[in-house]
Formats: structure tokens, C-alpha cells, sequence
């Protein structure tokens, strides 16, 4: 289980060896432009939670990870756009995090240079995500798409985060940051605090046209996913074409029915109700029906974000410049930690 954010906290180096207590949450996601309802309920709906319970918050959109998997420049630019429109939309408030552009923060790529070379190939190689990564480009993964959760451990070493907002799937990266950072305080001295997880309640969202898998954006079924920006009458066709079974009835046994079970955990995180009573409500309920219901759910809870993309969309420069003032109080945090371990590591 995670640790609440409000009972850890972590000594941070300050001058003459001083220490100072900071809690620092530091979470980024890779612009795919408009996120699916899965990004929203796993992650971006905890980002809107979290910035209001700290006072220390980083939130960046992750241009440089999105280069691990081959992008044109004009669709990567209009992404990084669609994405932070999107995220502002959702609820993310500059005023109460930073919100920012990785690649405006050279420090990132350096830190990461000095965290690759404390890592062991053979680590990285077991990852599940090179693995499954390097098969969908025909074995032939780049040295990118390899040493990217060392990227990784920099974006979260380099504020030292003492929380980060993850799901499932990058519990290990995580986990690889830990180990980099005690391999790092081993060699230079104890500098980094030990970042943890703070994982999400809302049970993973599975692809509608197959609940084997998690949906994603890059699945070739364009009905296997719903965006934050879908119409209704589009939301209203995916979940009616949803994969579930021959049972009318709508019950959760995500193990031997996953496609009605994953209609019920969507309908319960965009409700706020839980497993148990969302179930009371839907008794009587056969799954056509059942679907209309939690399709309406959703298309109630994404409304007002679908109306303020739109206006956000409009507006470019805002955008642009909410990333540039971002990535300058990032640069400002960034800048006096990266000094001391230039000094640390012998630069300087």
C-alpha cells in the first residue's frame, strides 16, 4: 500500500548541512493529446486531489519520453498542446503546482546522463516494458526506449520527490529509481530522499473491445477507448459496442466476467459510488441497458471538460505560456539541487 502523503516526510540537504523537511509530489504524463477516461480516473483525477492537499507539486508533460516511440513534429507539438488543455480542463491549477514541459528543463537530460551511468544494463533489460516495447517495434528498441526509466528517475530525483503518483504498471520504474537513488547516496553520500508511491483506489480501466488488456490511445480498435473530448453520440457507440458476455445480469467477478466488471468500476469512479452500491442501483439492470447508463455517467462527468478544452484549445499562447512559466519555477527548484550534484559527482 502507498503512504499518505501527509505522514512521510523526507530530510532534504539544506546550506552548511543543515536539514529541512520537504514533501514534494512530482508525477508527469507523455502528451498523447486529449487523454482517454483512463488516464483521467487513474491519474489526472488524483493530480486535481493531491495539489490541493500539498504545497509542493509538480506536474510535467513528458515530451522528451513521448521520442521512445517514432513521432512527427507537428503531431508531438499539436499533443503537447491537446494534452495541457486537456489536464487544465481536468481541473490542474498552475496556481497550486507547477505544471511544465520536461524539455524546458535541460537538467532532466544531464541528471539522467549521471543516473545511467550508476545503472546496470541487465536491470533495464528485465523491465516488462522494454520487453513488450522492443517486440511492437520488430526487436529493434532504441537505446531511448531502453534507458528511459532512467529519464525517469531523473524527472523525480532531480526535485527530490518524496512522492509520486503511479499506477500498476510503473510500480518497478519506481522502484528503479529508489534503487538508482540509494546507489547514488551509497557512492556521493546520503542526498536523495527515497521517493514512494502513491497509488491509485480507482481499479484499472480495461479497453471496451477487450477487458484482457488496459485501455490505451495507441489500441488499433478506435472503440477500445474513450477520450475526455469524445462526443456523446461517440461515447454513446463505445460502450455500446463493449465486449462483456452472454449473462444479462450486471455483477463484478472481474476474474470470470472482466468486460462487465470493468463497466461497473468505470461506473463506480465517475460516480463516486462504490462497487456495492453502484450494484444496488443497477439491480434489474441487463448489460445493453447497463451500458447506456454508465455511458450517460460518463458523458455527464465529461461535459464541462469537453466545453473548456475546446475554449482552452483556442487559445494557443495561454498555453504555451502556462508550460513556459511552469518550466521556469521548475528551472528555479531544479537549478540549486543540479549545483550540488555537479559538486557532488566532481564537475565543479
Amino acid at each position: 500500500m502507498a503512504t499518505p502523503v501527509g505522514m512521510i516526510r523526507a530530510l532534504h540537504r539544506g546550506t552548511l548541512g543543515q536539514s529541512v523537511v520537504v514533501d514534494r509530489i512530482f508525477s508527469g504524463i507523455q502528451p498523447t493529446g486529449t487523454p482517454h477516461l483512463g488516464n483521467y480516473l487513474g491519474a489526472i483525477q488524483n493530480w486535481v486531489k493531491l495539489q490541493e492537499e500539498s504545497s509542493s507539486v509538480l506536474y510535467s508533460i513528458m515530451d522528451m519520453h513521448s521520442l521512445t516511440m517514432p513521432k512527427e513534429p507537428a503531431v508531438l507539438r499539436q499533443n503537447i498542446l491537446d494534452t495541457t488543455a486537456a489536464i487544465l480542463a481536468c481541473g490542474i491549477d498552475p496556481k497550486k503546482c507547477f505544471l511544465f514541459r520536461q524539455s524546458l528543463v535541460p537538467e532532466h537530460a544531464e541528471l539522467a546522463w549521471i543516473l545511467g551511468c550508476l545503472t546496470n544494463v541487465p536491470r533495464l533489460l528485465r523491465l516488462p516494458q522494454w520487453k513488450m516495447k522492443s517486440a511492437s517495434q520488430n526487436n529493434e528498441g532504441t537505446v531511448g526506449l531502453l534507458t528511459y526509466p532512467v529519464l525517469q528517475a531523473a524527472d523525480i530525483l532531480l526535485y527530490k520527490s518524496t512522492h509520486v503518483p503511479v499506477g500498476e504498471d510503473q510500480v518497478l520504474h519506481l522502484e528503479l529509481a529508489q534503487d538508482i537513488a540509494q546507489r547514488f547516496n551509497k557512492k556521493y553520500g546520503e542526498f536523495f530522499p527515497m521517493p514512494k508511491a502513491i497509488l491509485s483506489t480507482t481499479k484499472k480501466i480495461k479497453s471496451l473491445r477487450d477487458p484482457a488488456v488496459k485501455m490505451s490511445k495507441s489500441d488499433p480498435q478506435k472503440l477500445a477507448a474513450v477520450n475526455v473530448a469524445d462526443s456523446p453520440e461517440e461515447i454513446v457507440l463505445k460502450f455500446r459496442k463493449a465486449v462483456t458476455d452472454f449473462t444479462s445480469e450486471v455483477t463484478y467477478d472481474p476474474a470470470s466476467r472482466p468486460g462487465v466488471s470493468n463497466l461497473v468500476s468505470i461506473h463506480a469512479a465517475v460516480t463516486g459510488l462504490s462497487i456495492t452500491e453502484v450494484l444496488h442501483q443497477s439491480a434489474g439492470l441487463d448489460t445493453a441497458r447497463y451500458k447506456m447508463v454508465v455511458a450517460e455517467s460518463v458523458i455527464q462527468k465529461f461535459a464541462p471538460i469537453r466545453n473548456e478544452i475546446k475554449k482552452l484549445q483556442e487559445d494557443k499562447s495561454h498555453l504555451i505560456k502556462v508550460l513556459e512559466d511552469g518550466a521556469e519555477k521548475a528551472k528555479e527548484l531544479a537549478a540549486p539541487i543540479y549545483q550540488e550534484i555537479r559538486q557532488l559527482v566532481g564537475f565543479q
